[in-house]
């Protein structure tokens, strides 16, 4: 009988033992090998400090990935930190540490090569060196002889394993080399193989490889150098297809798998971790993350997209805030008899969760459901009205799937609650020129706070920052958690372009309040006033989710 990994989906009565089994012809581990902070950090857009190569490795040694790749040591100022600094402070519990570099030059000597003396003052245990995998590569690229790249590869294998580090090679080129002249190809892993490597890391670097192609290679691959050596793929996404080439480069015997969080990478990415990680194990029933790591996955992505500053993908495979999301009446009516119904894996084994998107689309099924979950207990005939009142607001304009919160303080009013934190009583917004490109905005708001009038005035840079500043000033005394909320995003969307200045306007507010995240939405040919409702749902959905 086949080794399995169970799952658990969970249902509203019953729980259902959801097994995947193994194939006996897959490997029972895999390796995972993290290189976020090398590949992923030549994605347009990212620019890691010090500081953020530190935090996300802390968090890729959290998660439990095998290896973890710093990067260059002795490239730049920034690597050569990250090292120095990495063996002082950093202290992996289930991680190692890889240094990353190359092969001696052509025509020199491992002795007095600076790449191969920095790797080794890099003080890492494992090492991984990249070397020319392809006969094109070598002669056209390195301007050197077939037997020249043979021979870089083989001394500095040896030079690396002799001085008692482990050693990664990083066959570069190799499926577009295979192709082309795969003696040469073989000559050189052979190399690597012969003089100390423990594993050989079979590259797609251009990303064009395809599946079929992928198990086909390192199929035979494996089987000639049988337990020799370990073979890994490391694959890029050109094509799309760098988790499906990942899952093929398994199934022909890899028991690694290099890769980076959320895909990062030059040009369209790297196979995706977060994406690779879960198929394997749930889909495969192939071991990857040390036992119960696996449901840390959610949370490493959402943390690194945040330390690298790109906005995580919400279609994201697993980890993707939709990706358990369910909109349609017909699925939440049966999620809600069996949670399975609808969904491939349960989400919690990933650390996800599954979430009811309310639209115009929305059944009874789906309200009650996001009710329920809210807190909030509704009866027939208000479930029939807040139907009836969400098809008028999205018929409007509201859209409803893209703020939750307004949709919670919706929902809560219209099983009769009313927040006591203020009441508006009016606004006004004066913009007025300052200088040739200065333009300073005004706002007084007159609040009723615990039965007390109240009018404060506000400066800002814009009508919503001088409300917000406003208001802040008429209750942030009475309301200290205030200094908590802050909005983090702006959006504005004209509805009906055909009417120009007359057009209906959307605005969504995203916020925080360093815990949660909330979007809230107003909807109103007036921006000032869409602007308003979208602050007004912000600052009271804060303000009950927010302690004092």
């Amino acid at each position: 009988m086949s080794p399995e990994v169970r799952i658990s989906a969970v249902g509203p009565d019953v729980t259902l033992d959801v097994m995947a089994p193994r194939d006996p012809g897959l490997p029972e581990a895999v390796e995972i090998f993290d290189t976020t902070l090398r590949d992923g950090a030549q994605l347009e857009g990212i620019s890691l400090t010090v500081d953020d190569k530190l935090r996300i490795a802390d968090e890729l040694d959290e998660l439990g990935v095998h290896f973890i790749e710093g990067g260059w040591p002795g490239a730049n100022p920034k690597d050569i930190e990250f090292f120095e600094r990495a063996g002082r402070e950093l202290r992996f519990e289930r991680s190692t540490l890889v240094a990353f570099g190359s092969t001696r030059r052509p025509r020199g000597k491992v002795d007095d090569d600076p790449t191969l003396r920095n790797l080794l003052d890099a003080r890492t245990s494992a090492v991984c060196i990249v070397g020319k995998s392809s006969a094109y590569h070598v002669t056209e690229a390195l301007r050197t002889t077939l037997d020249e790249g043979e021979a870089m590869v083989a001394d500095s294998v040896r030079f690396l394993a002799d001085a008692g580090v482990r050693v990664l090679f990083d066959a570069e080129h190799f499926f577009d080399g295979w192709k082309e002249n795969p003696e040469f190809s073989l000559r050189v892993l052979e190399a690597a193989a012969e003089h100390g490597v423990e594993t050989l890391v079979l590259c797609d670097t251009n990303g064009g490889a395809l599946p079929h192609e992928v198990e086909a290679v390192v199929r035979e691959i494996t089987r000639h150098f049988r337990d020799d050596v370990k073979v890994a793929v490391h694959l890029h996404d050109d094509t799309g297809c760098g988790v499906a080439n990942a899952l093929a480069g398994v199934r022909g015997g890899a028991t690694q798998v290099q890769g980076t969080i959320n895909g990062y990478g030059e040009r369209t990415g790297n196979c995706n971790l977060t994406t690779i990680i879960p198929n394997l194990t749930l889909k495969m029933g192939i071991r990857t993350l040390p036992e119960g790591r696996l449901s840390r996955l959610t949370s490493a992505s959402h943390r690194i997209a945040e330390i690298v500053n790109i906005t995580p993908n919400p279609q994201a495979p697993y980890v993707g805030a939709s990706a358990f999301a369910h909109k349609a009446g017909l699925h939440v009516s049966a999620i809600s008899r069996r949670k399975d119904a609808y969904e491939h894996v349960d989400p919690e084994a990933v650390g996800n969760g599954t979430r009811f998107v309310v639209s115009e689309m929305a059944g009874k099924a789906t309200l009650d459901l996001k009710a329920r979950e809210i807190g909030i207990d509704l009866d027939g005939p208000v479930l029939t009205h807040l139907i009836d009142e969400l098809k008028r607001l999205e018929h409007e304009g509201y859209h409803f799937e893209a703020a939750d919160a307004s949709l919670e303080l919706l929902m809560r009013r219209a099983a009769g609650w009313e927040h006591g934190f203020f009441s508006l009583e009016s606004y006004r917004v004066i913009v007025s020129e300052a200088d040739d490109v200065r333009h300073d905005t005004e706002a007084i708001v007159k609040l009723v706070v615990d039965g007390e009038r109240t009018l404060r005035i506000g400066e800002g840079n814009g009508p919503v920052n001088a409300l917000d500043a406003a208001v802040r000033a008429a209750i942030g005394s009475k309301f200290p958690q205030l200094a908590r909320i802050h909005l983090t995003d702006f959006k504005v969307r004209v509805l009906d372009t055909a009417k120009g200045t007359g057009a209906v306007t959307r605005v969504l507010i995203d916020s925080t309040n360093g815990k949660r995240t909330w979007s809230t939405i107003g909807v109103s040919e007036n921006i000032i006033q869409a602007s308003w409702q979208a602050l007004e749902d912000s600052l009271v959905y804060g303000l009950l989710h927010t302690e004092e």
